[in-house]
């Protein structure tokens, strides 16, 4: 009998040492949201091999992709270019599952490490179907309200998770230093204090640092928060006559005195990833320039997330691109660039830049270190533990709060540039009861042209039929008393103007959309039939013009013949807000955040410059006051 329970005890004690055997070989350290970041990450890190590494250093196009390359390259990151989506007018489901099937292919991997994925969420969720979209920075600027662009970031962070994706690439944080930069939408004005107040989008999308967190170092408040990204890094707003990808030619002092600011912010606010600019400083592409990225941006500031090239970046290193591919992977990857944008051919990088690894001429110590922080990043977002989207959020997008949001910054973003020739004869605010008023311009009922660029595509899109919203020509006729009747005529001749008798006329002109270097302009014109129209309808009716743009415009000729002049700049989705303020139900508040020139030969001019005459100075903006009836 003693010899069967001595047996039996040893067939238990082996049992146990099994099972404990089992479970420790079960148990991943990096996989323990209970240990520390720093040792879950050097716990990965120990398992990875070159190949594993490099993938995590990789970003590609989702229309590149499949689970299968996931798992086979070990692929760290994808993304959605403008108009790269699922489906056409794809819903939230279609979001999520596409994403969900990308992360199982990332999951599968032998160290099964999960991808972030990243999009152009720049004003609102603007790639996507319904979603609400805010007006653009060079709007949001003129409002002065930190509060307003933060409740803003958090909307857009509902709706970007909505969709399963985690990753924005925004805020813009240029400070654009000449208008004939086609991305100057983009920035929220040329004085960078203002922009350094703006960084508070950061909070907004990522959620408000804690008082008692380390600084610089990423930060995500939960499932319904996404990282942000500032960018881009640094001085793209200062190029010579604005021209897109080009040179800045700035003092150290100049340098750090407008275009740094703003970064500075950033970081301190937890800003996850900074993407580097096309542009150059002083002739030195900033994609290969290490002095910035790696000495100034990482050592000085202490940045502690991770570096990303723009689209192609590194390409754009040579000319003409990709001519020497070898040397632009060397040159950015020692920059200190952490993440790489190659949309399309991924396996040629790898290749490459796995051979310039043993070759030494890229020192692991520099894989390590992009590694690293892709990593922290990741842990912070907690993609460990909760890597697959659901659709709890779905209602999110496009939701009446947002867009409740999105009309109170319309509002607060109008600048009234001209109310008549006196004081006394104002004519703003609009008196919705009017026998009959005409709506005229090609921007009054266009949906595609008041949102402008990076909207459902790159370049933006004419018409209404691409997304959900109010155009300007729908809001007037919702606001106006019934009893007035709204006729709308694109582009009017005299015989119609003669022939009608209008109380008042409405006309909403402006620019074309466009993004990146197809914005940038020489003359700053109003594109034709817009003058024309203005010329023809302020010569025989009362006339308010509406001017829809991504920036000052040529407007001086004209500004005689007009009763009451206002920048709307590129307002997005809720055209409501504008008919808001025009028929007094809010005032005008919103102070002019950039320099509006007499004519483009002054350009560039900016508030202080020895040069100034402007058309209306920096900070310009005539107020009106609410009215309770009309």
């Amino acid at each position: 009998m003693s010899r069967i329970i001595l047996s039996l005890v040893g067939i238990l004690f082996l049992s146990c040492c099994v099972s404990m055997a089992i479970a420790e070989e079960q148990y991943v350290k990096y996989k323990d949201p209970t240990q520390p970041l720093g040792a879950r990450i050097k716990n990965l890190m120990s398992q990875m091999t070159l190949a594993e590494k490099i993938g995590q250093m990789i970003q590609i196009d989702r229309i590149n992709v499949t689970a299968d390359t996931m798992k086979n390259n070990f692929i760290g990151s994808l993304l959605s270019a403008g108009g790269s989506v699922p489906e056409i007018n794809a819903s939230a489901e279609e979001w999520v599952n596409m994403i969900n099937e990308f992360q199982r292919g990332a999951l599968s991997s032998r160290l099964g490490i999960p991808m972030i994925y990243g999009i152009d969420a720049v004003h609102g969720h603007n790639n996507v179907y319904k979603a609400t979209i805010f007006p653009h920075n060079v709007g949001l600027g003129v409002t002065r309200n930190p509060d307003l662009v933060k409740r803003i970031g958090a909307a857009t962070a509902l709706e970007v998770r909505a969709t399963g994706i985690q990753y924005a690439f925004a805020p813009c944080i240029a400070v654009c230093r000449d208008p004939r930069w086609g991305r100057c939408y983009e920035s929220y004005s040329e004085d960078y204090k203002i922009v350094r107040s703006m960084t508070e989008l950061v909070s907004g999308l990522q959620g408000e640092i804690p008082a008692d967190a380390r600084k610089a170092v990423p930060y995500l408040g939960g499932k319904t928060k996404v990282a942000a990204c500032a960018k881009h890094f640094v001085g793209d707003g200062g190029t010579i006559n604005g021209i897109n990808e080009n040179n800045t030619v700035v003092s150290w002092h100049e340098l750090l005195e407008i275009h740094m600011p703003a970064y500075v912010d950033a970081i301190r606010k937890g800003v996850s990833t900074v993407m580097v600019s096309y542009s150059s400083i002083n002739g030195q592409k900033m994609h290969s320039n290490r002095g910035l990225v790696t000495d100034f941006l990482k050592g000085t500031l202490r940045f502690r997330g991770f570096v990303i090239s723009d689209w192609q970046g590194i390409d754009r290193l040579t000319y003409p691109r990709h001519a020497n591919y070898t040397y632009s992977i060397e040159m950015g990857i020692n920059a200190g660039i952490d993440m790489v944008m190659v949309p399309y051919d991924h396996n040629e990088f790898s290749t490459i830049l796995t051979n310039l690894v043993n070759m030494k001429v890229v020192p692991m110590s520099r894989i390590d270190d992009a590694v690293k922080r892709i990593l922290r990043v990741k842990f912070t977002m907690g993609l460990f533990e909760n890597p697959y989207a659901d659709l709890s959020l779905a209602d999110k997008i496009g939701c009446k709060e947002h867009r409740e949001l999105a009309r109170e910054a319309v509002r607060k973003s109008l600048v009234l540039l001209k109310n008549g020739n006196s004081s006394d004869q104002a004519m703003l605010p609009l008196p919705k009861k009017a026998p009959k008023i005409l709506v005229a311009g090609t921007h009054a009922n266009n949906l595609g042209y008041q949102c402008g660029g990076w909207t459902l595509t790159w370049q933006g899109a004419s018409g209404n039929n691409y997304t959900e919203g109010t155009t300007i020509l729908d809001a007037i006729k919702a606001t106006v008393d019934p009893s007035t009747e709204v006729t709308y005529n694109e582009n009017p001749n005299a015989d119609f103007l003669k022939s009608n008798d209008f109380s008042y006329a409405i006309v909403v002109v402006g620019e074309y959309p466009y993004a990146e270097t197809f914005g940038d302009s020489r003359n700053l014109t109003i594109p034709e039939p817009g003058p024309s129209t203005i010329t023809n309808v302020c010569g025989a009716v009362k006339c308010v013009v509406v001017v829809i743009s991504g920036r000052p415009v040529v407007i001086e000729p004209y500004v005689s013949s007009i009763n009451a002049l206002v920048a709307a700049w590129l307002p997005g989705s809720e055209g409501q807000g504008v008919a808001d303020v025009l028929f007094g139900d809010y005032g005008f508040t919103g102070k002019l955040a950039r320099t509006w020139f007499k004519s483009v030969d002054q350009l560039p001019m900016n508030v202080g410059d020895s040069h100034y005459d402007p058309l209306f100075p920096f900070g310009f903006g005539l107020e009106t006051k609410h009215v309770s009836t009309n």
